[in-house]
């Protein structure tokens, strides 16, 4: 039975619709749940991009899945795409093809979508679209959910990086000081600033504004109001209006190129999912991020901090110290409570 929708509910889908539906015939980047059963009915392959435990708990029928495809499909070290021999194996293995027309979902909001969108443009998928507000938004709709794996026939994949979507270290640093070239730093304010350092260094690619990717939503906060049991649900993470979206960008110039990253490459998808939708016309992801940049010692930074390796191991031993500590204080008490 078809399930009812409250009245925000049917606000958020509405917000939704009314915004995506006129942009939906250019790129078809970012799709509303309409879309989606439209795309079902002619045979568009669906792709689910959250872990094997969330799918079997329910997904849209018929989407395809190989479990987490931001861990499976990425290097845990370095972050970037695992070997294309590797990729072609888990893809086809799941009957996922990139040069079929696909629709990409996971949890509303969540740049995981936007991660699985790139990775079949980055391997030759042109036409792939993300449904943003997720299972969740489908469900919101009333519509039907299925806890059944999909048949598919595993397929043999041949496929070619298309590196016109991405920009290497290198070629990062060769577009600084590029009138050209606008760069967009999706991170969060600390880790812009140099004071959350999660490489090497800390700090950020010289002449890159910072709009951390989460601006997109309608309420930034979400996630920690979730976190903090403040709200009850992930509605805050719907796309604002297309309206605000283009005043969030508005100093930006949508015929430049545009590069945008992150820590690994995965939070600078969904804004440059949003940016492509919006009608930017040369908008690459920067693979690597920071991760790569920060690593690289010559490469210029401003804000630029260094991570100190030594005080780290002081901490973490000291750490260890107190775990190592705690757990014989509660085997004593144990053999006394005998």
């Amino acid at each position: 039975m078809r399930k009812m929708i409250n009245k925000t509910q049917a606000c958020l889908v509405l917000g939704a619709a009314t915004w995506l539906l006129p942009l939906s015939a250019g790129a078809q980047t970012i799709v509303d749940v309409a879309y989606v059963q439209a795309a079902i009915q002619r045979g568009v392959q669906v792709w689910d991009v959250r872990d094997a435990r969330d799918y079997a708990k329910g997904h849209v029928p018929g989407a395809l899945s190989l479990g987490d495809a931001a861990a499976l499909l990425r290097d845990p070290n370095s972050e970037d795409f695992i070997s294309t021999a590797r990729v072609e194996a888990l893809l086809g293995a799941a009957g996922i093809d990139p040069a079929r027309e696909a629709v990409v979902y996971g949890a509303r909001g969540t740049w995981n979508a936007y991660f699985g969108r790139y990775t079949l443009r980055y391997f030759g998928g042109d036409r792939v679209s993300v449904l943003h507000d997720g299972l969740e938004g489908w469900q919101a709709a009333g519509l039907p959910v299925s806890t059944n794996s999909a048949p598919t026939a595993s397929i043999k994949l041949k496929l070619t990086q298309q590196h016109a979507v991405t920009v290497t270290t290198a070629e990062m640093i060769g577009r600084l000081n590029n009138p050209a070239v606008q760069v967009i730093d999706v991170r969060t304010p600390k880790e812009f600033s140099g004071e959350d350092i999660r490489a090497l260094r800390g700090g950020h690619i010289p002449g890159a504004i910072n709009i951390p990717f989460e601006q997109n939503w309608v309420d930034p906060d979400t996630q920690l109001k979730m976190a903090k049991k403040q709200v009850s649900d992930s509605s805050g993470m719907a796309l604002k209006s297309s309206k605000e979206l283009k005043a969030l960008y508005a100093q930006l110039d949508p015929e430049k190129e545009t590069v945008v990253y992150c820590q690994s490459g995965v939070r600078a998808s969904e804004t440059a999912g949003v940016l492509e939708q919006l009608g930017f016309k040369k908008v690459r992801v920067y693979d690597s991020s920071w991760l790569g940049y920060g690593n690289q010692l010559d490469a210029p930074a401003d804000n630029a901090t260094v991570f100190n390796v030594g005080a780290l191991n002081s901490r973490m031993a000291a750490m260890l110290a107190r775990i190592d500590m705690l757990e014989k204080e509660l085997a004593a008490a144990k053999k006394l409570a005998l």
